[in-house]
């Protein structure tokens, strides 16, 4: 088995009424909201812990599911009442987990982690991005937030086109762009993207990694020294990302589409890259019928993004914490974990002779590359509340032709600065 490895605020902790083996829930309701689609590794695997949970407990579950948008715009408002569920899959990070910890909004799971050992299954960097400190910043601190599986970025493809435009798989960055500028030279838009929400920040970010190194990365998401968007890795990103509307890398239309939308037009083969996430993989494993497709490390990048997955969350106001735990204790099982690893997700802790599926073995693979090279770089989204909308916003107007490369930067240093002195 190996381990996949990867912030305290003002929440109260748990309590050690609420902590037990054996939990009675005869008549009562767990209330657990996620956001995974039930064709989904955890989708699947959680559907199993369900039922492991109501008969070991006795007590019901009344699931819903809440689209990701919804949990990252929402859930201080629904958190902070006396509606909140009793346990959430929620974003994790300064600008989601964090705020909401420093807010007291979140549940303190530090003797929950000791009890359930829960610490013991999540080590080294895997542990950041579930401790916040008393500012909400991750990486010290107690424990928010626990999550029970890993996630990196990565480039998806089309084996089927590559192989009809006699297209080899990229090692180095430039023979990446050369792969895109031989599909537009044949009349082929390359790249699914979607500039109104995630993925075209993620490769706006992924860009400026070329030319980083781990303490830019510091500094960028923990605020231990200066960032300047002046640097040669921003600039660098920021240029590369006007040549790729140039040159026509992605749809001109791109600007106004959602992550959903690129991702159902790589199903549909519209475009034979995605650069995206490991969330994807188990929707694309039983969604995508019409082409083999497979993955590749974004080509010439020492780091990529990624960190533990989307973590379990007990809002303060839970009224059945004790069921909330044990829903949590059940998901980290080696049977769930499993289910999760042969679904085309990264479950925390792997049995790889548990796993038999050939493309999800392949995908824990790099994923170990990924871990075992500490190459994990967070996301661009997480220093501040707003920079993920800040980051939208930027790159949209990039992409619409109402700013330049110098003028997005500047707007986001100012967006940067701000969100930052509002935290420290």
């Amino acid at each position: 088995m190996f381990a996949l490895a990867a912030c305290s605020g003002g929440g109260s902790d748990a309590g050690s009424d609420a902590l037990a083996t054996d939990v009675d829930g005869a008549g009562r309701t767990l209330t657990m909201w996620d956001f995974e689609t039930p064709d989904s590794d955890r989708g699947i695997a959680w559907l199993a812990a369900r039922d492991i949970f109501t008969k070991e407990t006795g007590a019901e579950i009344a699931y819903e599911f809440k689209a990701f948008e919804q949990l990252r715009t929402g859930a201080s408002q629904i958190f902070n009442s006396n509606s909140a569920p009793d346990v959430v899959e929620y974003n994790k990070g300064n600008a989601t987990s964090g705020l909401l910890s420093s807010q007291g909004l979140l549940t303190n799971l530090d003797e929950a982690v000791e009890f359930y050992g829960w610490d013991k299954l999540i080590p080294g960097a895997l542990q950041t991005t579930a401790k916040y400190d008393e500012q909400g910043i991750m990486g010290s601190g107690s424990w928010y937030g626990i999550p029970n599986y890993g996630e990196f970025t990565f480039v998806y493809y089309n084996k089927d086109v590559f192989a009809a435009n006699g297209l080899e798989v990229p090692t180095t960055y430039d023979e990446f762009t050369a792969v895109l500028d031989a599909f537009v030279a044949k009349g082929i838009t390359p790249l699914a993207e979607a500039g109104a929400e995630y993925p075209l920040q993620q490769l706006f970010y992924q860009l400026a990694l070329l030319k980083a190194d781990r303490q830019w990365i510091t500094d960028y998401q923990t605020y231990t020294g200066e960032v300047d968007f002046e640097d040669a890795a921003w600039s660098y990103a920021a240029d590369q990302l006007q040549t790729y509307v140039d040159k026509g890398y992605f749809s001109a239309d791109a600007s106004g589409l959602k992550a959903e939308d690129a991702g159902t037009a790589f199903i549909s083969g519209e475009y034979p890259i995605f650069f995206s996430g490991s969330w994807w993989f188990g929707r694309f494993k039983t969604e995508i019928t019409g082409f083999e497709w497979d993955t590749f490390l974004f080509p010439g990048a020492e780091f990529t993004m990624g960190s533990a997955g989307n973590h379990w969350v007990i809002p303060e106001t839970a009224k059945n914490k004790d069921l909330a735990f044990k829903w949590i204790d059940i998901t980290m099982r080696p049977e769930i974990q499993n289910l999760i690893g042969n679904n085309g997700g990264i479950p925390l802790v792997v049995d790889e002779t548990a796993i038999t599926d050939e493309k999800s073995k392949a995908l824990l693979s790099q994923w170990k590359t990924v871990v075992d090279e500490d190459q994990l770089s967070f996301y661009p989204d997480w220093p501040t509340a707003t920079f993920y909308d800040d980051l939208v916003a930027a790159s949209q107007e990039l992409i619409n032709g109402s700013t330049d490369p110098s003028g997005m930067l500047t707007e986001l240093q100012s967006k940067y600065d701000d969100g930052v002195a509002d935290i420290k």
